[in-house]
């Protein structure tokens, strides 16, 4: 195409403020020159990110897991591709960064030292498939605790909703060197104890009947394997029980679960005379001291 003469000396004007180092000018138009490359290569990369996206969310054959490794992948290639492409149109002789290669590639390692590693973090993560979009998980212990359903895995964290909407980023590396529970990693059956306490005098076997019926009627506890209460201990006060049912919906809560089990039971007490139990002590006087009288 042809460039008429205003913007031609323009152009040299623009290329004539700058100075050369080695073989290679640097100037003014050059700098802009590469700034709009840059930006048109940047989107460019962008756009061919977002196809890639659209084109692996169309093949039905892969699944979640394998299309999001996909992506990543191909994501990694295309912003590669993106900057040998922007150094050709540019004309970078790469080679001309030698002398700063080792002390620039030493920087950036420490720099992006973190970065990489959740990246490969990542890849592994879902290649093994250990950790996967919808999966839910549980990391951390006492109040670090995290519980929740596993959302997306991204290029530097995981990202988990819990049940309070409260969205965690989790570094990917982190997953990786500590220990986490998936509810649903080979099966999404759970199983949920609940404790139950009531007084010593209660019939055991009454008891048992009526924590077996209110399990049973919860609409996500499921029939096979089928729920149980176990007679777990005694103490002073009372007789300890266990409830014990299987759900297949843990992403749904467990709280929400036990409380709705707990309050049947309390029910049921309450109509079948069952005494829940409370702390009591006798005191067994020796000797009443002299001249103590009593009204």
């Amino acid at each position: 195409m042809a460039i008429s003469p205003e913007i031609a000396a323009l152009i040299a004007r623009l290329d004539a403020i700058g100075f050369d180092y080695g073989k290679t000018h640097i100037s003014v138009w050059s700098a802009l020159l590469a700034v709009g490359v840059g930006i048109l290569v940047f989107f460019a990369a962008m756009l061919a990110s977002k196809g890639m996206r659209l084109l692996f969310r169309r093949i039905t054959r892969l699944d979640e897991t394998q299309r999001v490794v996909g992506e990543k992948l191909l994501g990694v290639l295309v912003w590669t591709l993106a900057v040998l492409i922007g150094a050709d149109i540019l004309g970078i002789d790469l080679t001309a960064f030698a002398v700063f290669s080792g002390a620039f590639g030493l920087a950036i390692g420490f720099g992006l030292q973190k970065t990489f590693g959740n990246l490969l973090a990542g890849i592994i993560l879902l290649l093994d498939r250990s950790i996967k979009p919808g999966d839910v998980i549980a990391v951390g212990e006492g109040t670090r605790r995290t519980v929740g359903q596993v959302n997306r895995v991204g290029v530097r964290a995981v990202s988990v909703i819990t049940r309070d909407r409260v969205e965690f980023l989790i570094p990917n590396d982190t997953l990786m060197s500590a220990t986490v529970e998936n509810w649903s990693y080979s099966s999404r059956d759970v199983r949920i104890k609940i404790p139950v306490k009531v007084d010593n005098s209660s019939d055991i076997g009454f008891v048992e009947k009526l924590l077996l019926e209110e399990a049973r009627n919860h609409v996500r506890v499921l029939k096979k394997p089928e729920p149980q209460a176990w007679l777990s201990g005694f103490d002073e006060n009372a007789i300890h029980f266990e409830i014990q049912v299987w759900i297949e919906d843990p992403e749904d809560g467990l709280g929400n679960l036990q409380s709705d089990i707990l309050k049947g039971v309390w029910k049921s007490f309450m109509e079948n005379g069952v005494k829940l139990p409370f702390p009591q002590h006798d005191i067994a006087i020796k000797e009443w001291p002299e001249g103590t009288k009593f009204s």
